[in-house]
């Protein structure tokens, strides 16, 4: 594990993240907003953007050649998914909850 100090908050880091990536969190009044910024050194892309509601999740992003912002709505399962399906090898698969 890696480990950084930011504004007096330890964060423990997985390996296949650099301390160099960058993102902010803020807590709004109906939602929480999490801005990732790329701070690569070639073809840095516009700032995402995602907002999470109590009924869904929002990603917007920039568009410079439109100058527009797209925007995603997903559900909270469809993170859920997405954030298992990052770490998977290529395949189908069905997300089940555990018994306890």
């Amino acid at each position: 594990m890696q480990y950084i100090v930011t504004k007096q908050i330890l964060v423990s880091l997985p390996r296949r993240w650099q301390a160099a990536d960058m993102f902010t969190i803020e807590h709004e009044f109906d939602s929480t907003v999490i801005t990732v910024i790329d701070e690569g050194e070639t073809q840095l892309q516009e700032d995402v953007t995602v907002n999470v509601f109590a009924e869904c999740v929002t990603v917007e992003q920039l568009d410079p050649q439109s100058e527009e912002v797209q925007y995603l709505q997903l559900s909270h399962q469809q993170i859920r998914d997405l954030a298992a399906a990052l770490d998977l090898p290529e395949g189908i698969y069905r997300l089940v909850p555990e018994k306890s």
